[in-house]
């Protein structure tokens, strides 16, 4: 198995270690494009080795890169990929299928954060605390594909456990935040919550409802059968990245929160475990944060995650209307380890092992 990198490593020593390598930054400009850039600079990636790149409408414009540094966004459509060694990808699933192509053809390698390429055998579905063995796949298409902010949250928790007593079933409900359809979504809910309270008339285009002071029980587009694509997307990629015996049903929710996305789930095993047993998984695993004392009101809540790397588990308890029954509530920055940071421990591994 892969080893993971430190990823505490202190700047100067990743500078030395990444110097040579060129990264481009696809859809720059979006929520996960914006993080991303802050996490390069964090971790020491070299400015002068990063490109922003978004459509021809952002052109020129500058996007913060850490504290002090500034990069201006270049042409997605002129970019030339070659000597571009990895290219992060957040633009939306139609301009991933249209660009990642043109990218790797030029023998650049993609890590794409959209739908497009996740269930397609040929890309690796990864999460680097659970599957880091995958990414040497990635040259079959050199595409990596990113998974859904919801799944890898509820990965992260679900791995330990189904390797200890072996789950059976999953039954989640999510609660997530509009930062995951963008930066207008999330425009929107802070327009309409101040046109409540100045009783303005209350105007909805990225939601199909009212989303301030509300919960929308629609997340993605809806398929044939009823559910939705992202409850869909939870099934199938649960299956893909874990063990496709593993049965999934969710129910996803759009909540009036900014940031941070939650979902509880309700996991039946084939095999006993507790309580304190899934505690003991959970708190070594890496990646994962167990905050659960409710006598003393420490859970976690998405305000609380917002910026933070860590998955964040609380109330783990046995259900006791079936047998070998757990429930759990799981708490992330949809943005950063949903998304941005996911993205970057897999372009980390690749360059430490596969270049």
């Amino acid at each position: 198995m892969t080893s993971i990198p430190d990823y505490k490593i202190k700047s100067n020593i990743m500078n030395n270690l990444y110097k040579n390598f060129k990264i481009a930054v696809v859809g720059a400009t979006g929520n996960v494009g914006r993080e991303m850039l802050n996490i390069l600079a964090e971790r020491g990636f070299p400015l002068e080795n990063v490109t922003a790149l978004a459509s021809e409408r952002s052109v020129g414009h500058e996007v913060s890169y850490g504290e002090e540094g500034i990069l201006k966004v270049q042409n997605l459509d002129l970019y030339n990929f070659k000597g571009t060694h990895i290219a992060l990808f957040s633009p939306g699933a139609s301009v991933s299928a249209v660009y990642v192509p043109k990218a790797t053809t030029a023998g650049c390698v993609v890590i794409d954060n959209t739908s497009h390429f996740r269930m397609d055998p040929d890309v690796p579905l990864v999460i680097p605390e659970i599957n880091p063995e995958a990414i040497a796949d990635y040259k079959k298409r050199n595409t990596i594909a990113n998974p859904n902010c919801s799944t890898i949250q509820l990965a992260m928790v679900l791995k330990p456990l189904h390797d200890f007593a072996k789950i059976k079933r999953v039954v989640a409900s999510t609660y997530q935040s509009v930062s995951g359809a963008g930066k207008e979504a999330m425009d929107e809910l802070f327009n309409q919550t101040r046109a409540l309270f100045v009783n303005d008339a209350i105007e909805s285009h990225c939601f199909p409802k009212q989303i301030a002071f509300n919960a929308i029980p629609h997340v993605d587009m809806f398929l044939p059968d009823g559910q939705t694509k992202e409850e869909w997307k939870m099934t199938v990629e649960i299956k893909k990245i874990i063990d496709p015996s593993i049965s999934v049903t969710a129910t996803c929710v759009r909540i009036p929160v900014f940031i941070g996305h939650a979902v509880s789930a309700n996991i039946e095993f084939h095999d006993p475990i507790t309580p304190k047993d899934a505690r003991k998984k959970l708190q070594v695993f890496p990646g994962i944060s167990v905050i659960d004392d409710p006598a003393e009101n420490r859970y976690i809540t998405p305000v609380e995650c917002t910026g933070d790397d860590a998955v964040f588990v609380s109330r783990i308890r046995a259900d006791k209307t079936i047998q070998n029954g757990l429930n759990v509530w799981i708490v992330a920055d949809n943005v950063r380890k949903g998304a941005a940071l996911n993205a970057i421990q897999i372009a980390q591994i690749l360059m430490k092992n596969f270049f």
